[in-house]
């Protein structure tokens, strides 16, 4: 995977995050308050993930979204850092599910059917407006057709290969207008943990402003 440094000071506060398949720097590249440091994680062709980035920090904040749930939980399962609090964003631990995650059939079809036209489709169920993807085309990821594909790929056959993540989850955020993971699945997903409903599609620029900045209530300390 790539992890990318978006904020870089030295502070001794991290915030953490691991974007869904597809996405890019320039999709969550947003302001983060004072005192924190801001690590993105994204394409997730190969889950290496180098420990050394996260090295000297007194306090991490790890958010994921969609795909990244996943991700960071088999990420962060068997790690010993120093994580203040745990937010997953319109995702599951059971990423490829038929009751609580993707539907199988559903994430096939996408895979084995995918095109630019499959690309476009998924991106306007992603937003689930016209006024949704107009917010996420002005921070469109920059990435090929053919990395996509093969990300998404590597995400099937690692999520088929490994156990289900261990890593503990603080809360979730369960988009009531998801289109991508079924809202009824999420809520399945989630039975045991702190959940938040949003009025919300798979993707909204306005919770992630409101996340990443810190004014979402009780997600990070200011």
């Amino acid at each position: 995977m790539k992890q990318l440094f978006l904020k870089r000071e030295g502070n001794p506060r991290l915030l953490l995050f691991f974007a869904g398949w597809g996405a890019d720097e320039h999709l969550f590249h947003r302001p983060v308050p004072q005192g924190y440091d801001y690590l993105l994680c994204f394409d997730y062709r190969t889950l290496d993930f180098d420990e050394a980035y996260l090295e000297g920090y007194q306090e991490i904040y790890v958010m994921a979204w969609s795909m990244g749930v996943w991700v960071a939980g088999y990420v962060l399962s068997n790690a010993s850092w120093p994580v203040i609090r745990s937010l997953a964003v319109n995702g599951t631990v059971y990423p490829i599910d038929d009751e609580r995650g993707i539907p199988h059939a559903i994430f096939e079809g996408t895979l084995q059917g995918f095109s630019e036209k499959t690309l476009v489709r998924f991106r306007r169920r992603m937003c689930g407006t016209q006024e949704g993807v107009k917010a996420f085309l002005a921070h469109e990821p920059y990435r090929p057709l053919e990395e996509l594909r093969e990300e998404l790929a590597a995400l099937k056959q690692e999520v088929q290969a490994k156990n289900t993540p261990t890593f503990h989850w603080d809360k979730a955020i369960v988009g009531l207008q998801d289109l991508i993971f079924p809202v009824n699945n999420q809520q399945k997903a989630w039975e045991g943990v702190e959940m938040e409903r949003l009025n919300i599609a798979h993707y909204d620029e306005c919770l992630f402003d409101n996340l990443l900045s810190g004014k979402e209530e009780g997600w990070i300390r200011l």
